[in-house]
């Protein structure tokens, strides 16, 4: 989280606010829990949550540059295609935990997708992905 937690989280929280929240909402996305300094998403369809996922990350790579490496704020997003259990207004299942198995290993500023994931999006969007094995 970085030397400055308080500081730390009242960016965050001004980040979420007057940027990922509404990135969120224009890709169809709802944001299911905030999870301490991260969120749990689920979105119509993988083309939306990656588009999502890139525009943000491509923002905080703008945001970061010049700012010092102990005051950026950095993310790792994973994305999952695969069912899900609803429980109320919270979600459940192996695609969940595939999606925080991949955020766990994706790179600060990284964004690392399932194979499942990689299949449905094919070639409409424009990106390039990296096989990690």
């Amino acid at each position: 989280m970085g030397v400055n937690e308080s500081g730390t989280l009242a960016a965050l929280d001004t980040l979420r606010t007057n940027f990922i929240n509404p990135k969120i909402a224009e890709h169809q996305g709802r944001i299911v829990k905030l999870t301490g300094d991260g969120m749990l998403v689920e979105f119509p369809s993988v083309v939306n949550a990656v588009a999502c996922a890139t525009e943000l990350q491509r923002h905080m790579r703008d945001r970061n540059t010049g700012v010092p490496p102990e005051q950026r704020i950095e993310f790792r997003i994973g994305v999952n295609v695969g069912d899900v259990i609803v429980q109320g207004e919270d979600i459940f299942g192996d695609g969940v935990n595939v999606a925080a198995r991949l955020e766990s290993i994706a790179t600060p500023g990284g964004i690392t997708v399932s194979q499942a994931a990689r299949d449905h999006i094919g070639k409409r969007l424009d990106l390039i992905f990296e096989d990690m094995g």
